[in-house]
């Protein structure tokens, strides 16, 4: 279909300009950004490090799935989307999802525990729900393509 044509062509333009800003994002600015907070709260001071690896983690995280994306796109693009190689794609963002969740409830949890206001802990409370769900989402939708993959297997098999 010359939409889907489009929409892969366009999808992957996305996914490429996301990628390249977000290693400029993990390299210079979130590095940069926790030194000055540094310099202009020293009490949190302490932060800056831990900080730094945490969030350039969670963009690792984004960057595993859009390198995975770009994969399962080019299944698409060659009709091959529904084989055993695609799962290893989508297990691969489900892991990538899990770990991201994992230490986003972590950083839930502390600033939860060591909050003075509400605000951050329902903002991080309502991250670690959109996670949650666009994890149990691919989740879901791995099955879909489990279940797609063998019927089209069996479905050759049988031709």
């Amino acid at each position: 279909m010359v939409t889907e044509h489009r929409a892969v062509a366009a999808l992957r333009v996305v996914l490429g300009v996301l990628f390249v800003v977000l290693i400029g994002f993990q390299t210079f600015s979130l590095p940069g950004q926790f030194a000055h907070m540094a310099q202009e709260s020293p009490e949190h001071a302490y932060l800056r490090w831990p900080l730094t690896a945490v969030t350039v983690f969670w963009v690792l995280c984004v960057q595993v799935v859009i390198v995975s994306t770009w994969q399962l796109l080019n299944k698409v693009k060659n009709d091959r989307i529904f084989t055993e190689a695609s799962l290893k794609w989508v297990d691969l963002i489900v892991w990538a999802i899990g770990a991201g969740w994992l230490v986003l409830v972590g950083v839930f949890l502390y600033v939860g525990f060591n909050a003075d206001d509400p605000g951050a802990p329902i903002l991080l409370f309502l991250l670690t729900m959109g996670v949650t769900v666009l994890g149990l989402l691919m989740v879901v939708m791995r099955a879909l393509l489990r279940q797609a993959t063998t019927l089209r297997t069996d479905m050759e098999a049988v031709i």
